[in-house]
């Protein structure tokens, strides 16, 4: 199979808006070498479901997401401890959307809240375990997708690449993949998956934006092409770096002042970060676009990305995100090259 030559569906999805009737575009691209088509665009719960914003506001971030022809929705069992999925669960049920018409995912390491041995990791327990609670907190008969959170030193990889296997044998999965694994990680399970004739991983969930580019730019280069490797990015905005509000001040309420993002904020809240945004938002303007519409566009003009993961907490940030798409072809080989030249932080490729 010629990987490279597998081209991205676009169609054309009616969006029913409240305050206004028009067509919106959603396009769609293949999981890696699956047959899956997801919307280039997805939606995800990460700190927000059950935690930063209300329930109502969660349905009508997911209402307009689904409108707008996103298919991909983003969960896990340690966002807010199992919380997060059971609102997305509720608003699922209560929207009772044609099952055929989304796929919905849940990952597993961290776990749900419980600090025990058995309560975390890849070993077969916790992740059998953790797969049933999932779908029973998400209302579901299975998941789409299901991800190794982390990799996990202390489970021998066959363990883990044998109960993925299995659970998709049950028909409690359909795919799984990892996230923020490395290259070598990814293909040692896939090592496994060829020896013992098993299903490997479909996808990884890597962080991709401006700021953090090495691992799907360089690291991952070979294994697009090898295994046919998907991708579902995560934080195309920096955590909100790439929206220009931390420019000015830092709000206590911010994503990255929050507890779990300090390690996130101690690397990005510098100086050059900020003058590196200036730029980019004088640079934006020239195009007639906001800076999040641009970053996200830029990030979607990387073939190797499947679908970039849209968070919001309000209902405008998500309508102005999902803008990106038309924007794609404002991102022309020069204005790229001047997004290049402002982040300065092209990933060195080794030579070989």
């Amino acid at each position: 199979m010629n990987l490279e030559s597998i081209k991205p569906i676009v169609v054309i999805i009616p969006y029913k808006s409240e305050r206004a009737s028009h067509l919106c575009k959603m396009e769609y691209r293949r999981l890696g070498k699956s047959g899956l088509q997801v919307s280039a665009l997805s939606f995800g719960s990460w700190i927000t479901f059950g935690n930063q914003i209300e329930d109502g506001i969660s349905e009508r971030l997911m209402d307009i997401a689904y409108d707008h022809g996103i298919n991909f929705f983003d969960n896990a069992e340690v966002y807010a401890a199992g919380k997060s999925e059971e609102v997305m669960g509720d608003i699922l049920t209560k929207k009772q959307w044609s099952r055929d018409s989304y796929i919905i995912s849940s990952k597993v390491f961290f776990g749900a809240g419980g600090k025990l041995p058995t309560q975390r990791g890849l070993h077969r327990k916790h992740v059998v375990e953790a797969c049933e609670q999932a779908i029973k907190r998400l209302k579901t008969d299975y998941l789409d997708l299901y991800f190794c959170h982390r990799p996990d030193k202390q489970t021998p990889i066959e363990e883990t690449v044998w109960t993925m296997h299995n659970l998709i044998q049950q028909g409690k999965i359909l795919y799984w993949g990892t996230s923020e694994w490395s290259a070598m990680e990814i293909m040692e399970a896939h090592a496994a998956a060829e020896r013992y004739n098993l299903i490997g991983p479909t996808m990884e969930q890597p962080q991709y934006n401006m700021f953090v580019r090495d691992k799907v730019e360089v690291e991952f280069s070979q294994i697009y092409k090898t295994v046919g490797l998907g991708t579902t990015i995560w934080s195309p905005l920096c955590s909100g770096l790439l929206t220009g509000k931390y420019n000015n001040s830092i709000e206590a309420s911010s994503r990255l002042k929050r507890d779990e993002l300090g390690w996130l904020a101690e690397r990005l809240l510098v100086q050059e970060n900020f003058d590196k945004v200036a730029d980019l938002m004088s640079l934006a303007d020239e195009l007639a676009l906001s800076i999040p519409v641009m970053s996200i566009a830029w990030v979607l003009k990387n073939p190797n990305v499947s679908t970039a993961i849209l968070g919001a907490t309000k209902e405008s940030q998500l309508l102005e995100n999902l803008k990106a798409l038309d924007a794609v072809d404002l991102l022309t080989d020069d204005v790229m090259a001047r997004i290049e030249t402002i982040l300065n932080n092209t990933p060195v490729r080794p030579q070989y």
